[in-house]
């Protein structure tokens, strides 16, 4: 009896969480929008609308976010632990 419940009433809940974990999880982490910002601060660059200084200040930033993004999505799997 105790596990037809576990069936009925505890796995769909549980999946329903493991969903919208990876749904976050990929929406918070967009590895192709953060690709498509580094390519958006080079041609700023190198159209000259932004400064050397602010470019490579903004490419690190940018570099670090797509480290923790893509670690983040390799454990999308298990439990994620992304430390900043």
């Amino acid at each position: 009896m105790t596990f037809v419940l576990d069936d009925l009433l505890i796995k769909p809940w549980v999946s329903l969480v493991k969903v919208l974990r990876s749904t976050a999880i990929e929406e918070a982490y967009d590895v192709e929008a953060i690709h498509d910002e580094i390519k958006e601060n080079q041609l700023l660059y190198e159209i000259g609308e932004r400064p050397r200084e602010e470019y490579e200040q903004r490419r690190a930033d940018l570099e670090l976010e797509l480290e923790v993004a893509e670690k983040a999505r390799e454990n999308l799997s298990g439990r994620v632990e992304v430390k900043r």
